[in-house]
């Protein structure tokens, strides 16, 4: 590592903070984890052995520092044991109010220059940065599920966040192996969440239009602009779609075919009918696999794919 940080603290210790959990021991840093759940510790540690497998397969652990679960130190609440962390990731389910009392709490317990990088999924850190004495280190770090895998994570401060303190944020996801990249502002959903969001609100009118059946809306995703997003992203898609002109002669050419394309876009109902359409459709999907199965399937997916793209 690169960065001068050794020792994080995770706050909440459910899928999310259990991965990044995973993840800080997996780069030989430090953690104290807080959850006032019962057996908490002994859930974290089960849940950091079962995911450290992940990584390895992805290629991701160094065999000579593979995680130690026994190594967390697990307490009920923001305490004394926070002493030395430069970095709080916070976890806690989405609430406005718990996630500004927990950071509230957090900050009476670490120096003055430690970062406090909340995960929020869809909150915005101007909202969440009001209940801290020092709302100008309060910064949004979001992953994307599953977080000890998936490199990307979001970076962004909120109205009262000093930009140094998003520098040193993005320096630190960088040293520990994600891909950070930074918004310019804040917004509610970050880049990857509104971005699936709307692919998602498409497929599902796809479903409400009868155009195809759930199984098959996600077959063509993953058979076909998920391998080439997993290589470049939507605007370079368009750039190589353009041939030897690039987006410049995409958009000359075809930029008003695909305003054509937008306006076409649906803005389906989530009511009942189309609830219960969607439900089905994917519980045919998933041929009687459960949600752990599926998990480990989609986990084992991604670290091939990983694995393949660092060679």
């Amino acid at each position: 590592m690169t960065n001068d940080i050794r020792r994080v603290a995770v706050i909440g210790t459910g899928l999310i903070g259990s991965a990044w959990a995973t993840l800080f021991l997996a780069r030989g840093l430090e953690v104290v984890a807080v959850d006032p759940r019962e057996n908490a510790g002994d859930t974290l540690r089960e849940t950091v052995s079962r995911m450290s497998e992940a990584l390895a397969e992805a290629g991701l652990l160094d065999e000579s520092r593979r995680p130690d679960p026994s190594a967390i130190t697990v307490a009920e609440a923001p305490g004394p044991a926070l002493a030395g962390c430069g970095l709080v990731q916070e976890n806690a389910p989405e609430r406005i109010e718990l996630k500004r009392e927990l950071l509230s709490a957090v900050e009476r317990h670490v120096s003055s220059d430690a970062i406090l990088a909340t995960s929020t999924t869809a909150l915005r850190v101007t909202d969440i940065q009001t209940g801290c004495t020092r709302p100008e280190r309060v910064v949004a770090g979001h992953p994307l599920n599953p977080p000890h895998l998936v490199p990307l994570v979001e970076v962004s401060g909120g109205e009262l966040t000093d930009p140094e303190v998003v520098d040193r944020a993005m320096a630190f996801y960088a040293a520990i192996g994600k891909e950070p990249v930074r918004l310019n502002r804040d917004i509610e959903g970050h880049i990857a969440g509104r971005l699936s969001a709307a692919l998602w609100r498409e497929a599902v009118h796809l479903v409400d239009q009868g155009v195809a059946s759930v199984e098959d809306i996600d077959r063509a995703v993953v058979h076909g602009p998920g391998l080439r997003w997993a290589a470049v992203g939507p605007h370079l898609t368009y750039h190589l779609g353009g041939g030897s002109g690039g987006m410049a002669a995409y958009l000359d050419h075809l930029g008003e075919s695909q305003e054509k394309r937008w306006k076409s876009l649906g803005t389906p109902t989530l009511n009942g009918e189309l609830k219960g359409r969607l439900a089905e459709g994917t519980e045919r999907e998933a041929a009687g696999r459960s949600v752990a199965d599926l998990e480990a399937d989609r986990d084992a997916a991604i670290a091939r794919t990983l694995k393949a793209m660092r060679s």
